[in-house]
């Protein structure tokens, strides 16, 4: 005889750690089974977009630091092309292979923390999280040689770079390009063909390819559900269009594909670096562009495959050095928009799980 329950609403976080910030579900069950879920935003909200419309074109990199704090190369990156797509500003062949070197060493950083972090949520703590970490710090060395810093790294500038690698990155950078696949091998030997991991990730929330692009997902949400888009392919900037990478896809569009695009995510990362070593040329790292830029009056869209999912910045100029507008379509924001349906109909154990796939930051979401 089934047990008649009431249906139970609780809230989840802001304060709950598998909530990876301060993000609240409120969500409604049925015993064990979610029945509705009323994502609330805006807890984290700094104003990043209006406070960049009283800051100067070049001051405004370090905002962007702080959007997706695990990304911040990503991110520099995307706000400088927009600056310079609305300045018409040329960028030195150099710094665009030392931008691609360090936006896919961010794009491995990342993918470490999303995927210690959702095995973290499975519950195997410790372990694979402190793997992550370790491989992670590896990269955050590298940075710290180019520029200083680790997390908040404001090392692109409009016209290129903040300044040339020494050579002892290129060295650390060798040793990493050379180590760093059996480092992920031995992830995925604790990871992939793990029994617990495949129960609580194979099946769980699914979402379609339908639904993906009509939610404007983007990233490896968007190709674990088997769409082929990658903005480095369909519309490539920097120096894609002359290296070769594959774009890994997915099956099924569960939790499991999402971990799995990421990993081969990484070692195409590895590919493309090993690439731009080979290719970079000699040169001038920066062009010669004025500190309190001035672009003309207009607007303009520019967009980046950040390890998230396509990340673009929306600037229009009044011919003030700070922009009249500035609008960020950050990827966590959007992939976030399924939510409902990814979690519906599952348990609260799966609800943290499917939560860990997404791989948000709410620095970018509450902007």
């Amino acid at each position: 005889m089934p047990i008649r329950t009431e249906p139970v609403t609780i809230n989840l976080g802001p304060q709950h750690p598998s909530t990876h910030g301060v993000f609240r579900l409120r969500v409604t069950f049925d015993g064990e089974i979610v029945v509705d879920v009323d994502p609330v935003f805006g807890y984290m909200h700094r104003g990043t977009e209006k406070l960049a419309e009283t800051r100067s074109y070049v001051q405004i990199v370090t905002l962007t630091d702080r959007l997706d704090w695990v990304s911040s190369m990503s991110n520099n990156l995307a706000y400088v092309r927009a600056v310079e797509s609305l300045s018409n500003i040329e960028v030195p062949e150099r710094a665009k292979f030392l931008r691609v070197i360090t936006a896919e060493l961010q794009r491995i950083a990342s993918h470490f923390m999303a995927t210690g972090f959702l095995v973290n949520d499975m519950g195997a703590f410790a372990t694979p999280l402190m793997y992550c970490f370790r491989e992670r710090e590896r990269i955050l060395d590298l940075f710290e040689i180019l520029c200083g810093a680790r997390i908040t790294l404001s090392y692109m500038r409009p016209g290129g770079v903040f300044q040339d690698a020494p050579k002892e990155f290129w060295l650390r950078l060798d040793d990493l390009i050379k180590e760093m696949p059996g480092y992920i091998d031995e992830l995925e030997g604790l990871v992939t063909t793990n029994e617990i991991v495949l129960a609580r990730s194979k099946n769980v929330g699914v979402l379609t390819a339908e639904q993906c692009i009509n939610g404007s997902l983007s990233g490896p949400m968007l190709r674990a559900s088997s769409v082929n888009w990658d903005i480095r392919k369909s519309n490539p900037y920097e120096v894609y269009d002359k290296l070769s990478f594959d774009t890994p896809l997915g099956i099924n569009g569960d939790v499991f594909d999402r971990y799995l695009v990421r990993i081969k995510e990484m070692r195409e990362s590895l590919k493309i670096i090993s690439q731009c070593v080979e290719m970079i040329p000699e040169g001038p790292i920066r062009s010669e562009v004025p500190y309190n830029i001035r672009p003309p009056d207009g607007d303009t869209y520019s967009s980046v495959e950040a390890p998230k999912g396509e990340l673009g910045f929306y600037l229009v100029s009044d011919q003030t050095i700070a922009p009249y507008r500035c609008k960020i379509r950050s990827p966590s924001f959007m992939n976030l928009s399924l939510l409902r349906e990814m979690l519906i109909g599952w348990k609260m154990s799966d609800l943290i799980v499917i939560l860990g796939s997404v791989d948000f930051v709410m620095g970018e979401v509450d902007r």
